[in-house]
């Protein structure tokens, strides 16, 4: 317990597939073998070379000359997947099991990589009743740590100098309370703060620097601001389109969206005005918010030094996770409702292209690093696999899809290397 103090208080916050052809990209899809624990890696692909492939606007989609490599949770089967998409194609390399009962799904939900690369995180959703926060080695997919946290664990995310994973409780199932905010001390795996927020905090992202701490409270029509130094609520916004304002005080316990809807794909009631926000992304340079808003089918985006409004930005039915590209040009966003992606200007807002996803209810989604490709996860419907949809950025297009386990949803990206390998 001394050594674990001594470090808190010297914390720095900074710090196998078959053939299908897709607008003519020949491309292994289709999920990989697997037995116990972990299953090997997929034995290398026997496909002919892709070639470039143009949408129906004549826009070409000039072929990757790099892996890129991406980690997917699927709720549905316990299952995580590291997916591979380059010159050759996309396959799921390799694919391991979660959980600690045979019997029962554990529900892996969120996942992010470590700012090293050396780890993945991966929450799981369900427990008697708590859920989890799972630390694996992205090399070998060994188990290097577990930790039990809140009820229905949710999205995350690791702070940038790697040692603070922040995860919010979803609390899906419980009564209409307020909820919290896990911080877990990722070298121990210990949980050293549970903060009250509000009522089902979904979405999250921290600032860039680390500092500052964003959640999107489904049932409150809140946005969540924790400082990361003190560890507590610092600022909220309430979100509800036409009543917007900047709020101060504890979270107010009482729900006001009217329903689940990020989870519901029914339409809202009539005369239901919400916002119902899904997900809160930082721009690039920490100074703006995005929110993305499930019932009002729009992006809240907000000033963060004002703490004001500036303006709603239209995105598709539904829309529900955000991401914003490494080179501050693009807001992407999943439409869970209207099964398709949103690219829009950052700058302009507006909308450049609705990309038709595979599947229906497409959920997570990470931007490479070099802008260039957006990879999405789709849960699909019933007995429908899940499915991983990569989408060029600069051909507004989508080049690639391959199956995985049922429900994909948290994603997140590992690291890319000269192609071919």
């Amino acid at each position: 317990m001394t050594r674990l103090t001594g470090r808190l208080r010297a914390r720095s916050v900074l710090g196998a597939g078959r053939l299908v052809l897709l607008g003519g990209l020949v491309q292994l899809t289709g999920g990989c073998a697997s037995g116990g624990q972990r299953a090997g890696p997929a034995p290398a692909p026997a496909a002919s070379p892709p070639s470039a492939s143009a949408d129906s606007a004549g826009r070409t989609a000039a072929l990757p000359d790099r892996d890129y490599r991406v980690f997917v949770a699927s709720e549905g089967n316990d299952r995580i997947a590291l997916v591979r998409y380059g010159p050759r194609g996309i396959v799921v390399e390799r694919e391991r099991k979660i959980g600690t009962n045979p019997t029962e799904l554990a529900g892996p939900h969120g996942l992010y990589v470590s700012p090293d690369g050396r780890w993945y995180y991966v929450s799981t959703a369900h427990g008697t009743p708590n859920g989890a926060l799972w630390k694996f080695s992205t090399e070998t997919g060994e188990q290097a740590g577990r930790v039990e946290l809140g009820r229905f664990p949710a999205t995350l995310q690791v702070a940038p100098g790697g040692h603070y994973a922040w995860v919010v409780n979803f609390n899906l199932y419980g009564g209409m309370v307020p909820s919290s905010v896990s911080v877990v001390y990722t070298d121990d795996m210990v949980e050293v703060r549970r903060i009250p927020t509000c009522i089902m905090p979904h979405g999250s992202r921290l600032s860039p620097d680390g500092r500052r701490q964003y959640s999107a409270c489904m049932m409150n029509d809140e946005l969540v601001e924790i400082d990361a130094d003190s560890m507590a609520v610092a600022r909220r916004f309430y979100l509800k389109p036409g009543a917007e304002h900047a709020m101060s005080g504890p979270a107010d316990g009482m729900a006001k969206a009217g329903g689940t809807n990020g989870h519901d794909m029914g339409p809202p009631k009539p005369g239901d005005v919400g916002c119902s926000p899904t997900w809160a992304q930082p721009s690039t340079d920490g100074r703006t918010l995005w929110v993305a808003c499930n019932k009002a089918n729009d992006i809240a985006e907000i000033d963060v030094a004002a703490w004001t409004l500036r303006r709603r930005i239209p995105a598709g039915e539904g829309v529900y996770n955000l991401a914003a590209s490494p080179d501050g040009r693009l807001i992407v966003g999943t439409n869970k409702k209207g099964k398709s992606v949103s690219v829009i200007d950052a700058a302009s807002g507006k909308e450049l292209a609705r990309v038709p996803t595979t599947r229906r209810v497409p959920s997570g989604l990470v931007i490479s690093p070099d802008s260039r490709y957006a990879f999405v996860t789709l849960e699909g419907v019933g007995a429908e696999p899940g499915a991983v949809d990569v989408i060029d950025l600069r051909a507004l297009a989508r080049v690639a899809s391959v199956d995985v386990g049922q429900q994909a949803g948290g994603i997140d990206f590992w690291k890319s290397e000269a192609g071919g390998r």
